[in-house]
């Protein structure tokens, strides 16, 4: 605890982190006061049948994603999800369109371009996602006289640009907390939307085992201790590595006389998960697909099936596409986001070289290679914690809000964004002389 407090004043005395933080910690705010506000001309005493409808299946993950401003029919409903959406479409185009490829090439110009095009085409998808949000409230509970003004283009309209204005308001403090605040601002909007929906999930779960005789307060100490685990192999995951050994050439320096500088050794760390959690947004995207055509047919047996098993999102056919799904995407993306051939070249090019591994064409292979070994075991860990909600509610009967914190999107969203911050936060410590949030020893602070 003595080593934690010096930590908190070590960070409070250094100015700049000290600014940084306060800005973040002001934007969030901004953000999650923005996430309350209903929007104009709806009743927000006949809400509730559009909360409960909100807290399980895929709603309930999306709710969560957006901190409850979805469920609220709040000027932030559609989140920051557009703006992810958008980012992925322009990073998959960047595959396919020439164009892409030179902006990506072209260094700070470029990806001021690319990213100047990503919030044009969140706009659009604003504007598509918006009304198809306003006119499903009445599928998800909204009773017709919640709409004071009705569903006319005296409401719609407004509306719709209130939540295309919300959505590019949360894009903008994102992009200023990256700036000016600490981290990555879009991915702490989001984290903060998961972590808004903790409490209340962890109270619910509570309250259900020690009021209804289903295991009471040592039961809930198992589900704690549980997830703690599950934590710390989503740290392992995050932050496993596989180090490729790299020599550079003996190089010669002159400084009045010649002296002989002994090639050192470094490491190329290849990630064990280098796709992040972008194979499960994937996946989620498309489990939408069976459920949909499910109801498309449901006249016919197969159709009925589907309809049903893919609309429980604990269900066992449900997770076993999700989980193969996953392990194609991870294989899908690590493939695209690792450009191994380049990693050659600019190896190749500053005289470094993998012991026994001829430089260019030969290294590509081997590191292509061995991305491939570590993409196995990753992607099947990723897969394992995809599932995990399910495999909690099923044997452990915790409820699904609760549930949604053992794995998954959620979970990885925050323990990565939690250790990139952690690690931004460490660097001012270690520039200034302090002890890392993440080192022990004395204090190193020097006049």
């Amino acid at each position: 605890m003595k080593k934690f407090i010096e930590t908190i004043s070590n960070i409070w005395k250094i100015e700049e982190l000290r600014q940084r933080i306060i800005v973040t910690l002001g934007l969030l705010l901004v953000y999650r006061f923005g996430a309350q506000i209903v929007l104009p001309g709806i009743d927000t005493n006949q809400l509730a049948q559009l909360t409960s409808n909100t807290e399980q299946g895929i709603l309930g993950i999306l709710n969560a994603f957006t901190g409850g401003a979805f469920a609220n029919a709040s000027v932030f409903a559609l989140g920051i999800m557009p703006y992810i959406s958008a980012s992925i479409v322009v990073q998959l185009m960047g595959i396919a369109i020439p164009y892409l490829q030179k902006l990506q090439k072209e260094g700070e110009s470029g990806r001021k371009t690319i990213n100047q095009i990503t919030r044009w085409l969140t706009i659009g998808i604003c504007i598509v996602q918006a009304p198809a949000y306003l006119y499903g409230l009445g599928a998800l509970g909204v009773p017709d006289s919640a709409f004071v003004l009705g569903k006319g283009p005296d409401f719609i309209i407004p509306a719709v640009i209130i939540l295309v204005t919300g959505c590019v308001f949360a894009m903008w403090l994102g992009e200023k907390i990256t700036d000016k605040g600490i981290g990555n601002g879009i991915s702490l909007l989001i984290m903060i939307g998961i972590i808004a929906t903790l409490p209340q999930s962890f109270v619910q779960e509570f309250i259900s085992r020690t009021t209804n005789n289903t295991g009471g307060i040592m039961f809930m100490l198992i589900e704690v201790i549980v997830w703690f685990l599950v934590i710390l192999a989503s740290v392992l995951l995050v932050m496993a590595v596989r180090q490729i050994p790299v020599q550079y050439a003996r190089r010669t320096a002159s400084g009045g006389y010649e002296k002989n500088i002994m090639g050192a050794r470094q490491y190329i760390p290849l990630k064990l998960n280098a796709s992040g959690v972008m194979p499960i947004i994937f996946a989620q995207a498309i489990m939408f697909a069976p459920s949909l055509l499910g109801r498309t047919f449901n006249n016919t047996a197969v159709g009925q099936w589907m309809e049903v098993q893919f609309a429980d999102i604990f269900g066992l056919a449900y997770n076993i596409l999700f989980a193969i799904l996953i392990i194609i995407f991870t294989y899908f993306y690590t493939a695209i986001t690792v450009p191994t051939n380049k990693m050659a070249d600019d190896l190749k090019r500053s005289g470094g070289f993998i012991p026994g591994i001829r430089p260019g064409k030969e290294t590509g292979d081997f590191l292509d290679k061995i991305m491939s070994l570590i993409t196995l075991p990753g992607s099947v860990f990723l897969a394992l914690l995809a599932v995990l909600p399910a495999v909690v509610v099923k044997l452990m009967d915790v409820q699904a809000g609760w549930a949604l914190f053992y794995g998954g999107t959620s979970l990885l969203i925050m323990v990565g964004v939690a250790i990139d911050t952690v690690q931004q936060v460490n660097s001012y410590l270690l520039n200034r002389h302090y002890d890392g949030l993440m080192k022990t020893g004395k204090n190193r602070k020097v006049a």
